[in-house]
């Protein structure tokens, strides 16, 4: 178990992933703040800068996410913007606020939780599949960059989870969704919680590595 004086951090802690991850790591023994919207707003580059502002993290999980699904020409610039701003700007910044402590402490491990949709985007995702592939651009990036300094970066696809953003998918959507799991069935954020401590707690020498954890062959 490690000890209470490890600091996490879960963005978009009051959403049903992030909620469950902030769960499961305070059950490990963690000091967790998981922040929703109204605690920080990520979308909100100086409202990020003073909430990390002299908070030591060791482990940054970005779970802040939105969608506005609509084809590219239907998409308004506004909700295009609030998707990227939200799940990819918003993560990078938290990202950037975090890493000078954790070279500063010798060690930091960020997490972004991206999407299945980022490899095998479906007809109409435009901007959230965009912003979601973004990040697994970051992570190679901010990994090469920053490995020798011991700061570990990885993204976690979860897959197709029953939490309140997919609540209003549609039962023939999820049933076509559920059909491409070779298993025919979806992972739980508390697995997906698990997952992530074991990443962090038992494989230390991982980065840069993007996760997929359901069981969808996204090559066609």
């Amino acid at each position: 178990m490690r000890s209470p004086s490890h600091h996490a951090i879960v963005t978009g802690g009051t959403g049903t992933l992030g909620s469950a991850i902030a769960q499961f790591l305070k059950s490990k023994g963690w000091t967790v703040d998981a922040p929703g919207r109204t605690a920080l707003d990520v979308r909100n580059q100086a409202a990020v800068r003073r909430y990390f502002d002299n908070r030591p993290v060791d482990l940054l999980v970005c779970a802040a996410g939105i969608t506005r699904d609509a084809p590219l020409s239907r998409l308004k610039e506004d909700a295009w913007d609030e998707t990227w701003r939200t799940n990819f700007r918003g993560a990078a910044d938290c990202a950037a606020a975090t890493i000078p402590g954790m070279l500063e402490r010798g060690r930091g491990h960020i997490i972004f939780i991206s999407s299945y949709s980022a490899l095998d985007p479906p007809i109409g995702q435009t901007a959230y599949a965009t912003s979601k592939a973004a990040l697994l651009g970051l992570v190679k990036d901010l990994a090469g960059r920053h490995g020798a300094e011991d700061l570990r970066v990885n993204a976690v696809l979860p897959g197709f989870l029953e939490t309140r953003m997919t609540a209003t998918v549609s039962d023939a959507r999820r049933a076509r969704v559920l059909s491409d799991h070779a298993l025919k069935r979806f992972n739980r954020c508390e697995e997906v919680a698990e997952f992530l401590h074991f990443l962090h707690h038992h494989l230390p020498h991982t980065s840069g590595q993007v996760f997929q954890l359901d069981s969808r062959l996204h090559a066609r």
